[in-house]
């Protein structure tokens, strides 16, 4: 019983980002984001099952989900990508602190044929649980970097004053958080700004919403291509 409880334990720690960063481990709980982590080749550090290794009671008790998940996993956060390999823009987002934001954005990346997110300081976590869950274990794919890893050109997403919307072969499209948007200091830094035209009364697109449309708009441009590119 030592080595649950000790387990247990270690679940419980890791609800916090604090613990999530000292101990450089994370928690994925039920069946399809182990799958997503052994689908990439990598092995969680801890594995419990309920009713095999763990009283499912207990395992219940640590669970961050309404409706606690049979499988919870520990994975060491060395684990994630931190390399570029793919083609085509990403998202860098400054200050974004909704983790389900920060999640449905690497999921769009991951979907979308997307190269990375970067994130700067005072983004959420997203090795969080409610980023981990949004991601559907599209974090295992995708490449997460620092913001100033990101790179050029940087396209601002702004909800109004840029240029129409265009497709970008590389570089980033830079978000901010919903509220403050992206700084002056931050926008200077961009190559250019870009708008995603709403219909009135509404303002302005959810961040990960913009996102995900200027993500969809680069993917259709390189399906474009590859149609029309003579064959081999």
């Amino acid at each position: 019983m030592a080595r649950l409880d000790r387990r247990l334990k270690l679940v419980a720690r890791l609800a916090s980002a604090r613990q999530r960063e000292k101990l450089g481990l994370f928690v994925c709980e039920g069946e399809d984001l182990l799958e997503a982590a052994r689908a990439e080749g990598v092995e969680p550090v801890e594995l419990l099952v309920a009713g095999e290794d763990v009283d499912a009671t207990q395992l219940a008790s640590v669970s961050s989900l309404a409706y606690p998940a049979r499988v919870i996993a520990v994975f060491a956060r060395s684990v994630l990508q931190q390399t570029v390999a793919r083609e085509g823009p990403g998202i860098a987002l400054w200050r974004v602190a909704d983790p389900g934001n920060v999640g449905t954005l690497i999921r769009s990346v991951d979907a979308l044929g997307g190269a990375f997110v970067a994130l700067s300081e005072g983004c959420a976590d997203p090795t969080g649980p409610k980023a981990v869950r949004a991601s559907m274990g599209a974090f295992f794919r995708v490449p997460l970097l620092r913001f100033d890893e990101a790179p050029r050109p940087w396209v601002a997403l702004v909800p109004r004053g840029g240029r129409e919307p265009r497709a970008l072969e590389r570089g980033a499209y830079v978000l901010g958080g919903e509220r403050e948007g992206l700084p002056p200091n931050v926008l200077a830094r961009c190559d250019e700004r870009m708008t995603i035209p709403v219909v009135a009364p509404a303002e302005s697109l959810n961040v990960a919403m913009a996102g995900t449309i200027a993500l969809y708009e680069a993917s259709q441009r390189r399906a474009t291509q590859i149609m029309s590119s003579p064959p081999s």
